[in-house]
């Protein structure tokens, strides 16, 4: 991934540290991403066990992704703005404790509600560390790393999405889903100690009031496009991915193996957005975003065989890298000069956007049949690639 020169925070005392301590920080950072991002997607691929281990619909189980989207996205400005003088090595390192402790209480939780319930609170830890984790990579590396540090990080979807959420898919088919959780909590608490032993102290830089934070995109109208865009990409995309495992089932009586070609396609689709974005960052976003239109009607069209599952989840994974790398890159570059703000307001929108996606999602698929859902996650994209197409290149990287 590739994060505009300009975004970077200027650099601080932290250029001190030692290169090597800088980046095992990066690292410890990036694995910090990869528990955040496999925890809050997680539940897409237990949909089925979850519903029918806890006598919920599909769409109730649904709801552990909007519940944790609501939190990270709602609760994230505020607990950024509020935390602005706590050193970012104690937040992080609470974040995860939040996190391990609420994998562990979800893997023996007797009862929905409460697994509701965590999942909020854990939602409020991720939304917060989507908005910090970049600018913390950034500050301990030298200056003129900081853009690799930062695309090392961003790295960590990528690898959530290919490695995290089928893993953790494949886990439950060889155990349960609360054996999936268990784990995860291991591997949180494993990532809590990493950070807490590599990452250098990080007194708070850039962070904004909430006052500032939400009048941002009333005075800067980049960042208020990139933000609609933003609502629309992600409704559409989280409310047929939320549900792709249910449909899957129903019409190929495809194993959940299959999920996985979507993370290989997000894989290529990081590798090539990487490279577009420098070049088009306005036509990757809009090139993007038809391949992922194009992949959702195979799906409905091609998708009743294996052959055309394949091919339709590796379009969408690969078109899903170049989307989010696109607006990841358009967030940064309309704001530069605020960019922990600037990430708030993307977390919250993103993230809100995803319980919402699967909230809805969830009414389609209940009411209507899982396949509107797919119909939904069309309709939805093609407004964001529409909206990218009719407004001007204000987003364009700055040169």
């Amino acid at each position: 991934m590739t994060i505009q020169k300009e975004t970077h925070p200027p650099a601080t005392s932290q250029n001190q540290v030692s290169p090597a301590r800088g980046w095992l920080g990066v690292a410890a950072i990036t694995a910090s991403l990869f528990v955040f991002l496999t925890t809050e997607l997680m539940p897409i691929g237990l949909l089925t066990p979850l519903s029918e281990s806890l006598n919920v619909s599909v769409g109730a189980a649904g709801l552990m992704v909007t519940a944790q989207g609501i939190a990270a996205g709602l609760g994230v400005p505020f607990i950024v703005a509020w935390s602005r003088r706590v050193n970012r090595r104690k937040l992080l390192v609470t974040l995860l404790a939040v996190l391990a402790i609420g994998n562990l209480i979800t893997s023996i939780a007797p009862n929905y509600p409460l697994i509701l319930g965590t999942r909020l609170i854990m939602g409020f830890a991720s939304g917060v560390f989507w908005a910090i984790g970049v600018t913390m990579a950034m500050r301990i590396v030298p200056e003129k790393h900081a853009n690799r540090a930062a695309a090392v990080v961003m790295s960590g979807i990528s690898i959530a999405t290919v490695v995290g959420i089928p893993l953790g898919t494949l886990l439950e088919s060889a155990g349960d889903w609360r054996t999936t959780f268990l784990i995860w909590s291991a591997l949180s608490a494993v990532v809590f100690i990493a950070v807490a032993v590599t990452v250098p102290s990080l007194p708070s830089a850039n962070a904004v009031s909430v006052r500032e934070v939400f009048t941002l995109p009333l005075k800067n109208v980049q960042l208020r496009v990139v933000l609609i865009m933003v609502v629309f990409f992600v409704l559409g995309h989280f409310g047929a991915y939320t549900f792709v495992r249910p449909y899957l089932e129903e019409s190929t009586s495809a194993t959940v193996g299959f999920i996985t070609v979507f993370g290989i396609g997000g894989a290529v689709g990081n590798f090539i957005g990487g490279h577009t974005v420098n070049k088009s960052l306005r036509g990757s976003f809009i090139v993007g975003g038809l391949i992922m239109v194009a992949s959702l009607v195979l799906l409905l069209t091609i998708g009743a065989n294996k052959v055309g599952v394949i091919i339709a989840m590796t379009l969408w994974g690969l078109a899903f890298g170049v989307v989010q790398l696109s607006q990841i890159n358009m967030t940064l570059s309309a704001a530069p000069q605020q960019f922990e703000a600037a990430m708030s307001l993307n977390t919250m929108a993103y993230n809100t956007c995803i319980a919402l996606g699967a909230l809805i999602g969830g009414l389609f698929a209940d009411h209507v049949g899982v396949s509107s859902v797919v119909w939904f996650g069309i309709v939805l994209v093609a407004l964001a690639v529409i909206l990218r197409a009719v407004t001007g290149r204000g987003t364009a990287p700055a040169s």
